[in-house]
């Protein structure tokens, strides 16, 4: 009798507000080609579907707990990932990697320190992520000189961020928009867009991930965003976010760091096959 033996690798879905990821412990688990995995597996219908694929890892450094690295949807490797962060926080809390409510995670972009809300029932409620300190000083993600971007704010969190200011947000079509300013000729390495429109509520703000497209949220395009809103004195640098899959609380404070508080959900858990 024939057997099989494809070789198939646990996997945990978890989202922070809709911006959903496919999530492997590496310490368990040995997943050889992310970048093809993140492509396969992120696929709508044909796939497990998500915005990408995120290894948890312990740290190579003594500095910090634990390690994360990033794939966009197609393939291409992030730095950093807000949302991504708060529930790798949720996971080795709940899943007894840590007793600790504060987590050194070593990321792409540096060392992130993540504060964890825990429920009387050991549950993590919500996660404040210490994004570090904003930077405005890119001349290696964007050229001077080449045709005209719609006015905006740049702003790197770890990851690069262009923030285009609008009166309308519903008037904007951010796919087409996007996807343009994504590969636009002066951003080398490509960019996240944010349309963002001020209301009585908070900063209303629709995403272009780069490498991903339209997300339902995301947290360091969250806090580029109040970082931008506030230089440009349109908002408070304590705001919420609204995007479309719910809320952030954004504070840049007095230290010059920006903190970014919200939940994380796991989804489900499963086994599948390498790609």
């Amino acid at each position: 009798m024939a057997t099989n033996t494809t070789k198939t690798i646990h996997f945990i879905k978890m989202h922070g507000l809709g911006n959903d990821y496919i999530f492997v412990d590496t310490t368990i688990n040995d997943l050889p080609d992310p970048q093809a995995a993140a492509i396969a597996w992120s696929r709508p219908h044909f796939g497990i579907g998500s915005d990408g694929v995120v290894l948890i890892d312990r740290s190579t450094t003594p500095d910090a707990d634990f390690a994360m690295r990033f794939f966009n949807a197609d393939g291409s490797e992030g730095q950093m990932c807000g949302n991504a962060s708060r529930c790798i926080g949720k996971y080795v809390y709940e899943r007894g990697l840590t007793t600790s409510t504060h987590v050194r995670l070593l990321t792409g972009s540096g060392i992130k320190l993540l504060h964890l809300t825990v429920n009387d029932q050991g549950e993590v409620e919500q996660v404040t992520v210490d994004m570090q300190e904003p930077q405005f000083d890119v001349p290696d993600w964007f050229l001077p000189d080449g045709e005209p971007l719609p006015p905006g704010v740049f702003v790197s969190m770890g990851s690069k961020h262009y923030v285009i200011f609008v009166d309308d947000l519903d008037a904007v079509d951010v796919a087409a928009e996007g996807s343009i300013l994504e590969h636009h000729s002066r951003f080398p390495q490509r960019c996240n867009i944010e349309f963002a429109q001020i209301t009585p509520q908070g900063i209303r703000m629709r995403v272009w991930e780069r490498g991903s497209g339209i997300t339902m949220a995301c947290g360091s395009g969250a806090s580029a965003t109040v970082v931008a809103a506030a230089l440009t004195g349109r908002a408070s640098r304590d705001s919420l976010v609204i995007m479309d899959g719910g809320t952030l609380r954004i504070e840049w404070r007095d230290d010059n760091h920006v903190y970014m508080t919200g939940p994380a959900t796991i989804v489900f858990e499963g086994d599948i096959p390498l790609p």
